[in-house]
């Protein structure tokens, strides 16, 4: 594009009016015109990236891969539960970037005993003695409803902490009620794959559950996303925030091996570690670049 009478003009620092664009420049031009020269100026911000882990080496290469997060579990074949105080150390120990703690007392449904509401309590209270920045927890009642009395105490707690209500959304008689449930508690960040087994099956809930709560709360999709569609899924659901699960299969170093025996419920795995690569955050990372923050 030129510009009548100046050789070098000055861009202006914003999408101003072509009224006051042309003070600036001697010339009028288009609100398209001087909303292009605002995004050369002012580079849209990246979505930011949560990725799930549950050890001190995957947490360290997510951080060198450009995360701007971690979700720190135990036992991620039970889909996370609550990591031991020595791990959640260790983790803040090595990096910089934010950390969340899963808060969940055992693996299976998330209708809690008082005793465990009680582990609950313990754990929020240990994990922010440690250094995380929030916590992650969930809290069904019998008839599959956001219990929403004990979230709410367990989000009071937590504070200073921010507080991520997780995949238990999911499992919810209604998200929409769960919705505004969760909402009601404080919490302020939502986990969901749209209430299916991934994001990509539930993408259209997510982009109903993403308008419906508007700047309430942050709804961050989460379940299956994979390098192949982070960017549909960022694009398409319109959420301000993406949660990835991140696993690469690396062999045992053990050299003897009792194949007889497993000790845990898949069989085999005691030969098998995942660990997040600091390659395939980065390329994540990159694909999020491509994709512009809601405002």
């Amino acid at each position: 594009m030129t510009f009548s009478g100046q050789k070098n003009p000055k861009l202006p620092r914003s999408p101003r009016t072509a009224a006051e664009n042309a003070e600036d420049f001697g010339h009028c031009y288009t609100e398209q015109e001087a909303i292009s020269f605002a995004k050369i100026l002012m580079p849209a911000k990246r979505i930011p990236l949560e990725i799930c882990l549950d050890s001190v080496e995957s947490a360290v290469a997510s951080a060198q891969g450009g995360a701007d997060r971690v979700e720190l579990c135990a036992d991620l074949l039970e889909g996370g539960i609550t990591p031991s105080a020595g791990l959640i150390a260790a983790v803040r120990q090595k990096i910089s970037i934010g950390l969340q703690v899963m808060i969940r007392p055992r693996g299976g449904d998330f209708c809690y005993t008082e005793a465990e509401f009680e582990i609950m309590r313990k754990d929020i209270r240990m994990a922010r003695q440690l250094g995380a920045n929030g916590v992650v927890f969930g809290i069904l009642d019998p008839d599959g409803h956001i219990d929403t009395k004990r979230t709410r105490e367990l989000v009071e707690l937590s504070r200073p902490l921010n507080v991520t209500h997780h995949r238990a959304f999911d499992m919810a008689l209604d998200l929409y009620r769960a919705l505004e449930d969760v909402i009601s508690t404080g919490a302020d960040r939502i986990l969901t794959s749209g209430g299916e087994a991934t994001v990509s099956q539930g993408l259209d809930t997510i982009s109903r559950l993403v308008r419906a709560a508007g700047d309430r709360i942050i709804i961050m999709p989460g379940g299956g996303i994979t390098q192949d569609d982070i960017r549909r899924v960022a694009e398409q659901s319109g959420a301000r925030e993406i949660h990835v699960g991140l696993g690469t299969e690396i062999p045992s170093p053990m050299l003897f091996r009792n194949q007889k025996i497993a000790m845990g419920s898949i069989e085999g795995y005691e030969y098998k570690r995942m660990v997040v690569q600091q390659g395939d955050v980065a390329s994540l990372v990159e694909s999020l670049k491509e994709v512009s923050a809601p405002v």
